[in-house]
C-alpha cells in the first residue's frame, strides 16, 4: 500500500507538499523525505505527533529514545512503521520542526492507495516555500525601540506620577489567600 500525505503550514499559506510513501516505510523514512522537500537542518531534533480529529495528541514518535512519563504513547522513528500507527484515511499528524518555539507542520493522510507499492518515497507536489526553520529573536538594545514618550501607554492623559502614589499591597485585598 501507498500512503499519500498532504503537508501544510499555518505560517506560510503558499506552502504545500504532497508525499507518497510505502505504508511499510518507517517514520524515519518519512522524516527524511520531509527534510529533503523542505530543506530543514538534519542536525536538529524532530518529532511526530499522531493526533485525533480534533488535533489532540495521542501518540508521540521521536528520533531518539525518550525516557518520559508522558500520558501519551511514545515510539522511536526508526523502529516504528507507518502502517503500525496509521490505519485510517484523513489521520492527522503534527511534524514538530522547532521544538523550542513549538512550531510544526500539519499533516493529513489524504489517501491510502491499495494495490500499489513504492520502493522510495516521492514528493508529488511542491508549492511555495516552507516556513523559516529558525526564528531570529534578536532582542539586543540596538534593535529595541526605547524612545518612549508620554503617549507610550496609549492615553493622552497619562500621568506617570499617578503610579508613584499606588500602594503596592492594594491588590492583596482583591484575591483570597487560598488562591495562592
Amino acid at each position: 500500500m501507498v500512503y499519500r500525505f498532504l503537508l501544510l503550514s499555518d505560517e506560510t499559506d503558499s506552502f504545500k507538499r504532497e508525499i507518497q510513501i510505502s505504508s511499510q516505510a518507517s517514520f524515519l523514512d518519512f522524516h527524511d523525505e520531509i527534510l529533503k522537500t523542505t530543506g530543514f537542518d538534519p542536525n536538529q531534533l524532530y518529532l511526530f505527533y499522531i493526533c485525533g480529529d480534533d488535533w489532540r495528541i495521542q501518540t508521540e514518535v521521536t528520533q531518539i529514545e525518550m525516557d518520559t512519563s508522558s500520558e501519551v504513547d511514545n515510539y522511536k522513528m526508526e523502529d516504528t512503521y507507518l502502517e503500525d500507527l496509521l490505519t485510517d484515511e484523513h489521520q492527522k499528524l503534527l511534524y514538530v520542526f522547532d521544538q523550542l518555539n513549538e512550531r510544526s507542520l500539519f499533516i493529513q493522510l489524504r489517501e491510502i492507495i491499495t494495490g500499489k507499492e513504492l520502493i522510495a518515497p516521492v514528493c508529488t507536489l511542491s508549492t511555495g516555500n516552507p516556513p523559516q526553520q529558525f526564528v531570529n529573536y534578536d532582542l539586543t538594545a540596538d534593535n529595541l525601540n526605547t524612545d518612549f514618550d508620554d503617549k507610550f501607554y496609549g492615553d493622552d492623559d497619562y500621568d506617570d506620577e499617578e503610579l508613584e502614589g499606588l500602594n503596592k499591597g492594594s491588590f492583596d485585598d482583591e484575591f483570597p489567600d487560598e488562591l495562592f
